[in-house]
């Protein structure tokens, strides 16, 4: 029996796309005035003044998996109190081993955090808005593909995420492990509304133009988040909004 495909409601369906955080003791202390959460609270704050229905986490949320309890119980705390769904890609800095800060600190008991690879295999629906969001968790410090086996459409709103490096067309023959590639071809055959993008710390539009393929760069480097607009009409809109003030 096939999955019954979900359409849209007749409004806007708005996410904001964020990554490479880096919850840390170090330098995010160092940028947020002690506080290593600070670029995460910036976020979610931001999301919620827009008036987010969700917000999209691309990878790289924590600097490394070692962090102190006391820290990741406060980014479990800010995402329980955001009070609106949070979709986590784990990123290279952050995979999905047992031993993750997802685990580790509570993420995954919180009933509006979504983490990929560890609360839900591959994708995470949300019926009541038509949308999809589907990716592949870094499962381990190694090489691999983040855009692989595109996931096929149940869904009016699709969205693909991964962490990784764009390179429009990669030689195989010269590829550096691990290098996490994401190549034109591999962004087209997602066929999705929207790629949402962590790796690089700045915000750029990637791809060859026949999908939304964005970067939205880091909070403490790009001081934005891309908001994603699929409007009642059928468009997607994309925008970056500043950081709401701390």
């Amino acid at each position: 029996m096939s999955e019954p495909f979900h359409a849209a409601p007749a409004k806007d369906v708005v996410v904001v796309h964020s990554s490479d955080i880096h919850v840390d003791t170090g330098m995010a202390e160092q940028i947020y005035g002690g506080d290593g959460a600070g670029g995460l609270r910036l976020v979610l704050a931001t999301a919620q003044a827009l008036g987010a229905d969700v917000a999209l986490l691309a990878g790289d949320t924590f600097e490394h998996n070692r962090l102190p309890l006391p820290l990741l119980e406060r980014a479990a705390r800010l995402l329980e109190e955001a009070a609106l769904p949070v979709v986590i890609l784990p990123g290279n800095h952050d995979p999905a081993i047992p031993e993750s800060a997802f685990h580790r600190g509570g993420l995954a008991r919180l009933a509006n955090v979504h983490i990929l690879g560890v609360t839900h295999e591959q994708a995470v629906l949300f019926p009541e808005l038509g949308l999809e969001i589907w990716g592949h968790a870094h499962r381990d410090y190694g090489n691999m593909g983040p855009l692989r086996n595109p996931r096929p459409r149940r869904t009016q709103w699709q969205i693909a995420v991964a962490h990784g490096h764009y390179d429009p067309a990669p030689d195989p023959a010269a590829l550096l492990a691990p290098s996490w590639l994401i190549s034109d071809a591999e962004i087209a055959a997602t066929g999705a509304d929207y790629v949402a993008l962590g790796h690089w710390n700045r915000a750029v539009r990637v791809g060859d133009g026949r999908i939304e393929a964005h970067y939205s760069g880091s909070p403490d480097l790009a001081a934005t988040v891309n908001v994603v607009r699929f409007t009642a009409d059928r468009r997607v809109v994309v925008t970056r909004s500043p950081l709401a003030a701390p």
